[in-house]
């Protein structure tokens, strides 16, 4: 996603607006856990700070379709999140190596790594059915206290 930033840099603007639905079909999802994401949209500026530096602000949301914890369905995740920083630094804290060209910057790779932190570590679909979770030789344990077993613990109250 390479932005053209010619007119800012020579201050004929103050900034950059953008306003994009990006396309993440093409994109490599493998590892990542993701299915498929979907009508990913991309609002915000790029400035010129003091120091001649870029400054990003944007605002990205979106559909992850992602598999359930349980019954690995694909599930629709919203997800939404803000990015504002200098481009140079945070191209750097993700050690990606950016073309060098005067006029434009790719912003791509801050778009990426900030959608990847939004994976959420589990999604359960609302149509599993988490209260009978069981199977050949486990089942789910809950915070109830069965009568048939005693814990060790319990004998060693017994015997104070």
């Amino acid at each position: 996603m390479n932005i053209d930033i010619t007119r800012l840099k020579h201050g004929l603007v103050e900034y950059i607006d953008i306003d994009k639905i990006i396309d993440m079909s093409d994109i490599n999802l493998d590892g990542t856990g993701i299915i498929e994401l979907k009508e990913v949209k991309i609002k915000g500026s790029i400035v010129k700070n003091n120091l001649d530096s870029y400054v990003l602000n944007v605002k990205i949301s979106g559909t992850m379709i992602l598999p359930c914890s349980i019954t690995l369905e694909p599930v629709d995740y919203k997800f939404e999140t803000e990015i504002n920083g200098i481009i140079e630094e945070m191209l750097e804290e993700i050690d990606e190596i950016s073309k060098k060209s005067e006029n434009t910057i790719d912003i791509f790779p801050i778009i990426w790594e900030n959608i990847l932190m939004e994976i959420p570590i589990k999604v359960i679909s609302p149509s599993a059915n988490t209260e009978k979770l069981f199977g050949d030789g486990w089942r789910l344990v809950t915070n109830e206290k069965e009568t048939g077993n005693r814990n060790a613990f319990d004998k060693l109250k017994d015997l104070l």
